[in-house]
């Protein structure tokens, strides 16, 4: 197997079973973790991208768990392990809407992972995140709320 389709250190934290059968759900895996996505990036764009190696079974657009917009990651599926593997060759790395977009494998996509993590309901690393960065919302939130003007009127 070539070394881009190996797995990588990254586990899910939330992963509900042991350590041994997330290893094997991943192994036989054709779920694709997708991040580093742009806000602005339509489900439409990454099904153009991705069906380049085979045939899309679903796209699970990341949203905002409070806002339902889109948060910057989503999940893709193939109908083969060999459709995933060819993604994780060949798109991993490559530039979507102006970024470069990171691929990785999923242990299989269940209901609410579609949803960000963070406590402003997005992505964590959007929460931390001191850098200005307009396909992603701006600044991190955390420092966003630092510097909004008070519409208080006080």
């Amino acid at each position: 197997m070539a070394a881009s389709v190996d797995l990588s250190s990254y586990r899910d934290q939330h992963y509900k079973g042991s350590r041994s059968e997330q290893e094997r759900s991943l192994r036989d895996s054709t779920t694709l973790y997708v991040g580093n996505l742009s806000f602005y990036t339509t489900e439409e764009q990454i099904h153009e991208l991705f069906s380049r190696c085979g045939d899309v079974r679903v796209i699970v657009m990341g949203l905002d768990k409070y806002k339902k917009t889109p948060c910057g990651f989503c999940f893709v599926e193939y109908y083969t392990r060999c459709e995933a593997e060819a993604a994780m060759r060949f798109v991993n790395g490559t530039r979507l809407d102006d970024r470069l977009i990171r691929v990785d494998w999923d242990a299989g996509f269940i209901e609410g992972r579609q949803y960000g993590r963070g406590k402003t309901g997005g992505q964590v690393r959007d929460e931390y995140r001191t850098d200005y960065d307009a396909g992603r919302g701006g600044y991190g939130k955390l420092l966003s709320q630092k510097i909004a003007p008070n519409t208080d009127n006080r």
